[in-house]
């Protein structure tokens, strides 16, 4: 689609291999994608694309440890995917550089394994939010440095315990919508954070 228009999306292309659950993330340039359930299983996979241009996604290289329904946020140079399912919960964080490809490199850890996360960033910092951790879906929210490697640390509350939310930010503002409710029924509340604060 474009942005500043209205109207159905048109055909871009193709991923390199059919999956559900992956994390996306871009710069102003690339778009990546990494994880996802494949073939009855997780993958470690990370391709892009150049989102000016249409075609098939190419291969960017590997996550550190094969995963899906993980989370992924960005800023204009560095990438990150958090959590997801490994075949347990994960609180793995790593990272890669955007503009180049190769293998993701580990980051830190999230403050507890939790899968169904979702990310937004500014241009400073990630935030990673919500999911499920032991069964259990969590109002966390976390966050990090993007530009040092390290553990993420507390942030804040959801206003409720969900997962499977949408996420995206401003420069300055981080917005949550929508999501599911652990006992069966789906959020239409958007919600929304100061990220530097």
């Amino acid at each position: 689609i474009t942005i500043t228009s209205t109207g159905n999306a048109t055909e871009f292309g193709d991923l390199t291999t059919q999956t559900s659950e992956p994390a996306g993330l871009a710069s102003n340039t690339r778009g990546v994608f990494g994880g996802g359930y494949a073939d009855s299983s997780g993958t470690n996979v990370i391709e892009y694309i150049t989102i000016l241009t249409t075609g098939d996604a190419t291969d960017f290289g590997d996550l550190t440890v094969t995963r899906y329904i993980l989370g992924g946020l960005s800023n204009s140079t560095r990438g990150i995917f958090a959590g997801g399912n490994t075949g347990s919960y994960s609180d793995v964080i790593d990272y890669i550089t955007i503009a180049s490809t190769g293998d993701a490199t580990d980051f830190g850890n999230l403050t507890a394994a939790t899968e169904k996360v979702k990310g937004c960033a500014s241009t400073t910092r990630g935030l990673i939010s919500g999911g499920e951790t032991g069964s259990v879906y969590v109002d966390t929210i976390e966050y990090i440095t993007i530009s040092s490697a390290g553990n993420a640390t507390d942030f804040g509350n959801l206003t409720t315990t969900e997962a499977y939310h949408a996420s995206f930010s401003s420069s300055t503002r981080g917005i949550m919508a929508g999501g599911y409710v652990q006992g069966g029924s789906f959020l239409d509340v958007i919600q929304y954070v100061t990220i530097a604060s």
